[in-house]
């Protein structure tokens, strides 16, 4: 268990990861874009969340890092088309279609790009319908995004104080070195992959959760924040019950970005049913702290508590345009 200055210096690193660091970037953008948690169709979510008849289409779009294209292209293509699936579950949806905008260096240069984002496709059973492709470039680049559709929605903006946080976590993977991420996807029986995507918008129909989010690239403390400002909650959360594969150390694994990774609010009478809705299908899902109404996310270790982040002095995404700052 971590004393209380190891607790610190951990809530120092996690502060100043390249994770955090972009998503702290949203901030600024938001800000020139005039975009807003208070719009019609609020800012800050996994997708934009369209009302569509009975329902609402889900829009989002995915860019990739320069680095990461060029290191591991087949793999960036296929998440090209996983990660915008998992914001569509994370949403409660279910995904309609893909289109991509790809530059490259020569046909030889898109090629692994595109396989990859076939493969994902394919396996996945999400069409990829359309979008760009420049092959005249001097360097390899991808942004991807997809359509989908919900019934009932899990947003961002539903968590409440009291209500347990759940993550939810596939830790039967590996991670694609050098980077930070953890896949369990790519050798994974296709049948599964759609099965455990389907655990999201079940939750939401059978109305056992109105919140949740994608694990993205700030990592599950990043993501947690995230959640945690666009609810306008705090987040206590117990480092000892994170969901972790054996042998990873805990400061990488709060800075990953699992291939299938969520966090749920969960009213405590329905926590127990949401976490067996994954373990059931063999993912690790377990109840590890709370949303809170003091609005900082905090990291626990036994009686040690350390502050990662406090709302009420600075925003992260910034999408709250409704509130004022100190």
């Amino acid at each position: 268990m971590l004393g209380a200055a190891a607790l610190g210096e951990l809530a120092a690193t996690l502060r100043a990861g390249r994770g955090l660091a972009a998503k702290h970037d949203i901030a600024a953008v938001a800000a020139r874009l005039s975009l807003s948690s208070d719009d019609a169709v609020p800012v800050g979510d996994d997708c934009a969340a369209i009302p569509d008849g009975d329902g609402f289409l889900l829009l989002a779009i995915e860019g990739f890092i320069n680095e990461f294209v060029a290191r591991d292209p087949w793999f960036a293509g296929w998440c090209g088309a996983m990660v915008n699936i998992s914001d569509v579950a994370a949403m409660g949806g279910r995904p309609l279609a893909i289109v991509d905008a790809v530059w490259a260096a020569g046909e030889e240069g898109a090629a692994p790009v595109l396989d990859g984002l076939h493969a994902a496709s394919q396996t996945y059973g999400v069409p990829v319908v359309g979008g760009h492709t420049n092959a005249r470039t001097d360097r390899g680049q991808l942004a991807v995004a997809i359509l989908g559709r919900a019934r009932r929605l899990l947003t961002s903006f539903d968590a409440r104080a009291t209500d347990r946080l759940i993550a939810a976590i596939d830790l039967r993977g590996r991670y694609r070195e050098p980077f930070s991420n953890f896949e369990a996807a790519t050798d994974a029986p296709a049948a599964r992959l759609r099965g455990d995507l389907e655990i999201l918008p079940a939750l939401a129909e059978a109305g056992l959760a109105m919140a949740a989010k994608d694990i993205s690239q700030g990592g599950l403390i990043g993501t947690a924040m995230m959640f945690s400002e666009c609810s306008k909650v705090g987040a206590a959360i117990e480092l000892d019950c994170v969901p972790r594969p054996d042998g990873v150390p805990l400061e990488r694994w709060l800075q990953t970005f699992p291939s299938f990774g969520f966090l749920v609010a969960a009213r405590p009478a329905n926590a127990p049913a949401v976490m067996a809705r994954f373990r059931d299908r063999g993912i690790a899902a377990a109840d590890m702290g709370a949303f809170t109404a003091d609005r900082r996310v905090t990291i626990l270790a036994g009686a040690a508590a350390e502050t990662i982040w406090d709302f009420a002095r600075e925003p992260l995404l910034g999408c709250l345009k409704s509130e004022v700052f100190a």
